[in-house]
């Protein structure tokens, strides 16, 4: 059965949203991308209401079985962080009072996981995206092309990884690379991008 996962790639003035439905065999489908958000300038009451009513709007409509957030980093500058850090409040709060687990992943993560090198850039991910859901231009902004990186992000680590979802090998990996050992190529790298974090943050 196919698990329909929400990615948001936070920010006050952006915020990525993706919903993608994905496969036991890692075929992801998109279901609906967009951003929310504000202009530069409004009061931050107004930029989080605006982010709250969003999701909760796109958690009602689309009902995801698990959110995927991206992990604030601090080396971003601070008004940064404290702007990314609000908005992701928001959205996670919203989806714990409808009792949906949410996942946090590192930009890196995501990176490796659709695109093989955890130091590509936004258009790389960008295209690799725009493969992986068959879609016929690569979602704009960028920050709509993140949501969608994390959402895949979640649900193959879900089927690499979890209970009842070994890999078939010869199977199609929807961009990810031949399988060996029940991983793609990408989501080998992406398994070693999060055991580099978790060891970073010990």
């Amino acid at each position: 059965m196919p698990i329909r996962v929400l990615g948001v790639d936070p920010g006050l003035t952006r915020c990525g949203l993706g919903v993608v439905d994905v496969e036991g065999n890692r075929r992801a489908t998109l279901v609906a991308v967009g951003v929310a958000g504000t202009v530069a300038g409004t009061a931050l009451d107004a930029r989080l209401l605006a982010i709250s009513e969003a999701i909760e709007l796109w958690l009602d409509t689309h009902t995801p079985d698990v959110l995927a957030v991206e992990r604030v980093f601090s080396q971003l500058n601070v008004s940064t962080v404290m702007g990314t850090a609000q908005a992701s409040g928001v959205v996670i709060a919203a989806a714990a009072r409808r009792g949906i687990p949410v996942a946090l992943h590192t930009p890196t993560e995501v990176k490796a996981a659709v695109t093989g090198s955890g130091s590509a850039n936004k258009e790389a991910v960008g295209r690799m995206v725009t493969k992986i859901l068959r879609l016929d231009e690569m979602p704009r902004p960028a920050d709509a092309a993140d949501a969608l990186a994390l959402a895949i992000t979640h649900a193959w680590r879900r089927g690499a990884l979890g209970p009842g979802q070994a890999s078939t090998a010869g199977s199609a990996s929807s961009g990810g690379g031949p399988v060996q050992g029940g991983l793609t190529a990408a989501q080998r790298l992406w398994a070693e991008a999060e055991a580099k974090a978790k060891r970073a943050r010990r």
